[in-house]
């Protein structure tokens, strides 16, 4: 079933919720919240946005004349990686770090090269859900970005996105999702109360974190726990 928090980009090259099988056992309504919802917020990378990081170390990997599976088991969501993120670190000092934990002789040049070649294409199915939604709901994006992925993304999908009101991103706020801290400021820019918004991510530790601020909040692993959440509020989209 759908998992609903009322109590997991994050870039973790994890299975998409287009590729997730789909799950047909009922809802618990406790756990979605039955107050008053104002808005809904989506997560971009895993839920609107295909991903596959698999894609940056085959291109380093072929550009430095080594093994993918090497660097893909070089690679951590590191200290760097987040600070990156936030903005505390700039693009220049993240790819330095990056090339020294990959152990790589690469350009800057290079490593963006694959570091933004990352990106599928929109996840079959969301685009038509966002549509849907957004006939009774203002509908707002946050992700967890940098400015190199955000350059991509932006341009790349940009009909996709233009649904959202605002996109947040994290290396703007200066804080990053799971953070508690996140949620409650970007709830504040909505100018909507926690309470009153439904949060989608396909990281359950990120919807942990969002209804830890106050939020409802669901885990995407598929498009179906979308089209099941909506429908609780009365939004139907045909199959």
């Amino acid at each position: 079933m759908p998992r609903y928090a009322g109590k997991m980009s994050g870039g973790d090259p994890t299975t998409s919720a287009g590729d997730a099988a789909c799950q047909t056992e009922p809802m618990d309504e406790t756990l979605v919240g039955s107050g008053e919802l104002r808005v809904i917020l989506f997560d971009l990378g895993g839920v609107l946005i295909d991903i596959d990081f698999k894609r940056a170390f085959q291109i380093w990997a072929a550009l430095a004349s080594c093994d993918a599976a090497d660097l893909e088991q070089r690679f951590t969501f590191d200290e760097a990686y987040e600070q990156h993120e936030t903005g505390e670190l700039h693009s220049a000092g993240y790819f330095n770090a990056l090339r020294e934990s990959l152990n790589v002789s690469l350009s800057e040049d290079d490593l963006v090269a694959g570091w933004n070649d990352i990106y599928l294409g929109a996840i079959p199915g969301m685009v038509k859900l966002l549509a849907t939604a957004s006939q009774r709901f203002p509908l707002y994006a946050f992700t967890n970005s940098n400015p190199a992925h955000q350059s991509v993304w932006s341009v790349r999908f940009a009909a996709e996105l233009s649904i959202f009101k605002t996109i947040y991103v994290s290396s703007e706020l200066g804080v990053r999702k799971p953070d508690p801290r996140s949620f409650s400021l970007v709830a504040e820019r909505m100018g909507v109360q926690a309470s009153e918004v439904l949060f989608f991510d396909d990281s359950a530790e990120n919807v942990d974190g969002a209804v830890s601020a106050g939020m409802r909040g669901v885990v995407v692993e598929s498009t179906r726990d979308v089209t099941v959440a909506l429908g609780r509020y009365g939004l139907e989209v045909e199959a």
